[in-house]
């Protein structure tokens, strides 16, 4: 056995006991509702937003069952702001399923949650092992990162090779004969060594329980570690927004199930300004510019440009969408920079 596998478990449990993170409002529990809550919660996300989220959502939705219930546009509407939407669907239908197909409870092993909706082998993992003490590693991006500076790990983590390397190495460097609370302890110290040391830059070697085992270290250059050979390339688009308004009301459409916004409420959204014209037709005149807003996705940068424009009272437009009262508007499932836009309307 070597030194890696021999200490790497005992080195990380201890480290977690001492120096890791306590205070987190989804630590110290078993339910596993509230571990995968927190786990979706947290994909592609900061703790610090997410910890408000979290909270109204236990608040609205204390159990499975109150999720699996509640309208999808409810579960949208609280979701709002925090990004990655198919998350929240997914979440829903997740809910669903726990429901009907399983009594409320969630599976108790990893494989088994992972065939839910919307839970992948890291979630599922997660929710296995810090619930139901299964032997069983988590493999996210935090992990991913720090396996491949300890292991020096020079294949791009991109490709299906090295992800199948990584996984075998976590799988190995698990406690051997662990009890659950030992389970709990080295998955969360995972999740921290990576969230609060083995950051993506300027790692902190120094304090790192793992610095006298890992190869990345050694080489001189741990920031060279996980190698990202290719970069996504991003893409920048213009969006016109239609802020069609009737008194107290706009006029809102429901985006597609697919792309970008989908499933939620937004105003008509078109590609040129010469299409927002053409839609508005003898109105485009009194069309009323807003300063452009910025709003970046993951593999994209969008620049929205607002148009306010006032309709006679009983106007219906020739186009997908319906009246809706502002306050009711601002319920719905909303985009944050719409929602923003929304917000604006109803200032005098």
């Amino acid at each position: 056995m070597t030194a890696l596998a021999r200490e790497f478990a005992p080195r990380l449990i201890d480290w977690q006991r001492r120096a890791g993170r306590h205070g987190l409002p989804w630590q110290g529990t078993r339910d596993p509702y509230r571990v995968w809550l927190s786990e979706v919660m947290l994909q592609q996300t900061q703790v610090t937003t997410v910890l408000a989220y979290y909270a109204r959502f236990l608040d609205r939705f204390p159990d499975v069952a109150a999720l699996a219930a509640a309208p999808a546009d409810e579960v949208m509407a609280l979701w709002s702001g925090l990004g990655y939407y198919s998350r929240a669907r997914n979440l829903h239908r997740c809910a669903q399923v726990v429901v009907s197909q399983h009594g409320g409870q969630f599976p108790r092993s990893a494989a088994a949650l992972q065939a839910l909706p919307g839970i992948g082998a890291s979630t599922a993992a997660a929710i296995a092992a810090f619930c139901f003490g299964e032997r069983v590693s988590i493999l996210d991006g935090n992990v991913r990162r720090v396996l491949a500076r300890v292991l020096a790990i020079e294949g791009d983590v991109a490709d299906t090779a090295t992800q199948r390397e990584l996984a075998a190495h976590a799988q190995a460097l698990l406690p051997p004969t662990p009890s659950s609370d030992d389970m709990s302890a080295y998955t969360q110290g995972l999740m921290d060594l990576g969230a609060t040391v083995c950051t993506r830059s300027k790692p902190r070697c120094d304090v790192c329980p793992m610095n006298h085992l890992c190869e990345g270290l050694r080489t001189g250059a741990p920031e060279r570690f996980p190698v990202k050979a290719r970069k996504a390339v991003r893409r920048f688009e213009r969006w016109w927004l239609l802020l069609m308004v009737q008194g107290d009301a706009v006029w809102l459409q429901r985006r597609p199930e697919r792309g970008i916004w989908a499933g939620l409420y937004s105003p008509p959204v078109f590609d040129t300004q010469a299409a927002l014209h053409e839609a508005v037709g003898n109105g485009a005149g009194a069309l009323q510019a807003w300063e452009p807003v910025a709003h970046s996705l993951t593999h994209r940068e969008l620049q929205l440009l607002p148009h306010r424009l006032a309709t006679e009272p009983s106007h219906t437009p020739e186009m997908p969408g319906q009246w809706v009262a502002l306050p009711a508007a601002l319920a719905l499932g909303l985009p944050a920079p719409v929602r923003t836009l929304l917000q604006s309307l109803q200032q005098p």
